[in-house]
């Protein structure tokens, strides 16, 4: 990685600058750096010789008639407002470097564009709203920022120029940097997404209330609980990315073993950045006894054959809808005896539950559908002593096996919508176009001395993504298979 000439921390302040024109703080160099000055003739020369690199053939983006009616949907929502929807910044990893930047949701739900340090603001009018995306403009090249600051274009490349970024996005784009006092000489009443732009947020410290702005952000979550016909494609497109990722694991499971789960997280990852943008959560490959952590992501035990692979992950795309799917594999290709007993317990609740996704229908009967199932064949086992069914289902002994909800909604962000209220939401009813994960499991501790030993260190989960259509609902991941036999022959064809 290539040494940057800027500083990270403002200990710097008394290093020599490349002075600018018209710059009231000029560029920092970096305290250690190989080059500490910048001489006259040097800046000189980096100003000119450029070529004209604007683009003025540039159309829509895909989703601009979309994000245009989600945000007539929010103006309608809080007419005579001001509304502020920031990206979000980079976050620093360590000392100089950043984590991989992802836009906010809302942000890019809004606008369908990616860029860190960018805000939409929508503007109250007597009609409705205006809405301005403010961005950072192209590198200046007077000043010498393009080459000597570290987020300048020299060093990550081009960005659009407000011009060009208006154009895409289909709303005019202004300076982000002008945007801070704007905000602070605003009046009348303003909402903010807060978490994502400590500066935004400062400027309007005495102009929102966390109440207010939790009404916008509910909103927003809310919003996204039904999917559009956009949304829908780039949710089958995440889905139909996953299943090739999964193929490429069975297909290196022997250099897993040789290794370890991190070569089934490469390879995953892999797929996720070829196919996609990224992957949509931290992937995880749990193999054996960390099958039963159901958030196991560290990915760095051991891969051994006669056990079962757990392998949760999804594709985001490039536009950042992601899927969530797991399969339960054995490592070798065949299920044990036991192995499939537990495998079709927790593949005959899900049937149930997908089953139970339709129009119309209580959210939560999924759910309950699901652990119905689960219960059934715990009572059946011997695991819970002399009682019933409905005796376990109403004191919930069950979920010391099942332990989590049987799914959630899917979409931008893996758990989509979270801050929908509670009777949209889990309390809510299933409508069209809505998009969930059906995912119930089995785990059996491998410390549980309460079910025998060769229960022990087994988990078992198969999830899948539906999408509630006008008549039932539709499998997105469709494409991977699910049923014991169909997993063994899938695996044995994909191994060669």
């Amino acid at each position: 990685m290539a040494e940057e000439l800027t500083p990270e921390t403002p200990e710097n302040e008394s290093d020599r600058t490349a002075e600018a024109e018209g710059t009231e703080e000029p560029i920092k160099q970096r305290k250690n750096g190989l080059y500490p000055e910048v001489s006259d003739e040097l800046a000189e020369n980096m100003k000119s010789g450029w070529a004209d690199t604007e683009l003025h053939d540039l159309e829509p983006i895909a989703q601009a008639a979309h994000t245009e009616r989600r945000r007539a949907a929010l103006s309608a929502r809080f007419p005579g407002e001001r509304l502020v929807i920031p990206a979000g910044n980079l976050r620093t990893r360590s000392n100089d470097t950043e984590y991989a930047f992802r836009a906010s949701t809302e942000y890019a739900y809004l606008t369908g564009d990616q860029s860190h340090d960018g805000v939409l603001v929508l503007e109250p009018t007597a009609d409705g709203h205006e809405a301005t995306v403010h961005l950072l403009p192209r590198s200046d090249r007077e000043n010498g920022e393009f080459w000597l600051d570290g987020q300048g274009e020299l060093w990550v490349g081009r960005r659009h120029s407000l011009a060009e970024a208006g154009r895409l996005l289909g709303i005019a784009a202004e300076d982000v940097r002008e945007l801070p006092q704007k905000l602070r000489e605003a009046t009348g009443p303003v909402r903010v997404v807060r978490g994502h732009d400590a500066g935004v947020e400062s400027a309007l410290t005495d102009k929102v209330t966390a109440e207010r702005d939790e009404e916008l952000r509910v909103f927003l979550s809310e919003a996204r609980l039904v999917k559009d016909e956009f949304e829908i494609a780039e949710l089958q497109r995440a889905c139909d990315a996953t299943a090739r990722g999964f193929e490429d694991v069975v297909k290196v499971l022997d250099r897993a073993e040789a290794t370890s789960e991190r070569y089934i997280e490469g390879t995953f990852f892999l797929r996720a950045r070829v196919d996609g943008n990224d992957v949509g959560y931290g992937s995880i490959c749990a193999a054996g006894p960390h099958a039963t952590t159901l958030h196991w992501v560290r990915n760095d035990g051991a891969v051994r054959s006669g056990e079962l692979l757990l392998l949760d992950a999804g594709v985001e795309t490039t536009e950042l809808y992601t899927a969530d799917v797991t399969r339960t594999l054995p490592i070798n290709g065949r299920f044990t005896e036991l192995q499939r007993r537990i495998y079709d317990a927790v593949y005959e609740a899900q049937q149930a539950g997908i089953a139970a996704v339709k129009p119309g229908a209580p959210y939560r009967d999924f759910h309950d559908a699901a652990q119905r199932v689960l219960a059934t064949r715990l009572v059946e086992w011997g695991l819970l002593g002399d009682l019933d069914v409905e005796k376990v289902l109403e004191l919930g002994l069950q979920r010391r096996w099942t332990l989590h909800g049987t799914g959630h909604m899917l979409g931008m962000d893996v758990h989509d919508c979270a801050a929908a209220r509670r009777e949209t939401y889990v309390a809510g009813t299933l409508e069209p176009g809505m998009c969930l994960t059906v995912e119930p499991g089995l785990y059996f501790q491998a410390d549980d001395l309460t079910v025998p030993e060769e229960y022990r260190g087994i988990g078992v989960r198969i999830e899948d993504d539906i999408l509630v259509t006008e008549d039932g609902n539709r499998n997105l991941s469709a494409a991977l298979p699910r049923q014991a036999d169909e997993i063994e022959a899938w695996m044995a064809r994909l191994k060669g």
